[in-house]
């Protein structure tokens, strides 16, 4: 008697243990997450049916944009969350903050776009000069005027770099920005060594979250492109779908090219022209 009351209880401990943990877990209420970017923090925090704790990660200023606007969201849009879940934010700066500009001199143009990058900084123009070392950074301007390493300036400053043309001979591929958004697009132009030419937004209503649907020059996985060669962009309003959808899409039209047989073709782990064609499983 003694052994099954023992047992008796232990199960109704346990199936209490487990009644109370799915309440607490709230096992089976789950929520799909809304799409918060381009909207105000505050709204966010004040709107929050689902209990959202919101978790700043970081702030950019952008110079003529208003602050508290949130950039990107983790989890992503769409991802089904429980009541309460932490939600990790980066979001546009209320007043600029300082940031120590990096050395730059004697770096290539990709070193020196990872270095601003990482400071908050972004590049602006490339500006080629003769110069017997090509590629190489020689000096930095911010709004027209020569900054130099250690000064502090606004952070989300647009830093334009002087760079060496060496003997006249460098030429880059052009990245693939197709689906990209416009800060991912303008990093890769220039960490490419190119200049980003006209870029226009017909139509567009968030500028942060729009993505390219067409550039020119197109990708050809080819290192033909003259250091300084601009890249017009066109973007779009979409979303995951609308995006890898432009990408299956996107045709390169291999008559104009031969880069199998170019001494200068250059496997930087973009897709061929043939990669592209051919899958259909393309994950960006």
């Amino acid at each position: 008697m003694h052994l099954l009351l023992m047992v008796g209880v232990s199960a109704v401990i346990l199936c209490l243990v487990f009644f109370f943990l799915r309440i607490y877990a709230r096992q089976g209420q789950e929520y799909e997450l809304p799409d918060v970017v381009g909207s105000n923090i505050v709204s966010v925090e004040n709107d929050n049916p689902l209990e959202l704790d919101v978790v700043v990660m970081d702030s950019i200023f952008r110079p003529g944009e208003e602050g508290g606007i949130i950039l990107t969201q983790d989890p992503k849009a769409g991802t089904m969350v429980k009541k309460g879940r932490k939600l990790y934010v980066t979001m546009t700066a209320y007043t600029p903050e300082d940031a120590v500009l990096p050395e730059l001199a004697g770096l290539t143009v990709r070193q020196a776009v990872n270095e601003l990058t990482a400071c908050g900084l972004s590049v602006g123009k490339l500006k080629f000069v003769e110069d017997p070392y090509k590629n190489n950074v020689i000096d930095q301007t911010c709004k027209g005027k020569t900054i130099y390493a250690g000064q502090q300036i606004e952070r989300g400053s647009v830093v334009d770099l002087v760079v060496g043309l060496g003997d006249g001979s460098g030429r880059s591929i052009v990245p693939f920005a197709i689906g990209k958004t416009r800060e991912q697009a303008r990093r890769d132009i220039v960490a490419a060594s190119l200049n980003v030419g006209s870029e226009h937004f017909g139509g567009v209503k968030n500028k942060n979250t729009a993505v390219v649907f067409r550039q020119e020059p197109d990708y050809t996985g080819v290192s033909k492109y003259p250091y300084g060669t601009e890249v017009d962009l066109w973007y779009v309003d979409a979303d995951a779908t609308d995006v890898e959808r432009m990408v299956k899409e996107f045709q390169v039209d291999s008559s104009k090219i031969e880069y199998e047989d170019d001494p200068d073709f250059i496997n930087d782990g973009r897709p061929t022209p043939d990669e592209i064609e051919k899958r259909d499983d393309w994950l960006w």
